[in-house]
């Protein structure tokens, strides 16, 4: 299944500890590098891309820290499209749906619902050997 991410032509790739520091690195990070490619600090996506940002990376020092003493956060972008995955090396995999269907509670429902009033999209992709995943959110500009 190709999700035209590949076709991105900027990529930045930052990894850290899985320590509370590492939400605000991310969070700079992201804000760093969507200036770099020359997205406006006001522009609409840019706030919640921020804070989904800050709620993936702590839901992975908070979950996933114990197996995955690192995590990463991958950009990708376009003139048109902003996406970013935080991978970690724990197993679990959130239902996405449950945010979607409104079952969901806390940082993952917050992300799902920033993504979905956004026109953006959000997928779980689990490592081929099955040990850990990256939760990709994907959304216009």
């Amino acid at each position: 299944m190709s999700t035209g991410l590949e076709a991105l032509p900027y990529r930045h790739v930052l990894t850290v500890p899985a320590m509370g520091s590492a939400v605000r690195i991310a969070r700079e990070t992201t804000e760093q590098v969507l200036a770099e490619w020359g997205v406006g600090r006001r522009h609409p996506c840019v706030d919640p891309a921020l804070l989904m940002v800050a709620e993936l990376v702590t839901n992975s020092v908070r979950h996933a820290a114990e197996l995955s003493p690192s995590l990463t956060v991958v950009f990708a972008g376009g003139p048109d499209t902003f996406a970013f995955a935080v991978h970690d090396r724990h197993p679990h995999q959130p239902a996405l749906h449950a945010a979607f269907t409104g079952s969901g509670s806390g940082g993952l429902a917050t992300v799902v619902e920033l993504t979905l009033q956004l026109g953006g999209s959000a997928v779980v992709r689990a490592d081929a050997d099955g040990l850990g995943k990256s939760i990709w959110i994907t959304l216009p500009l």
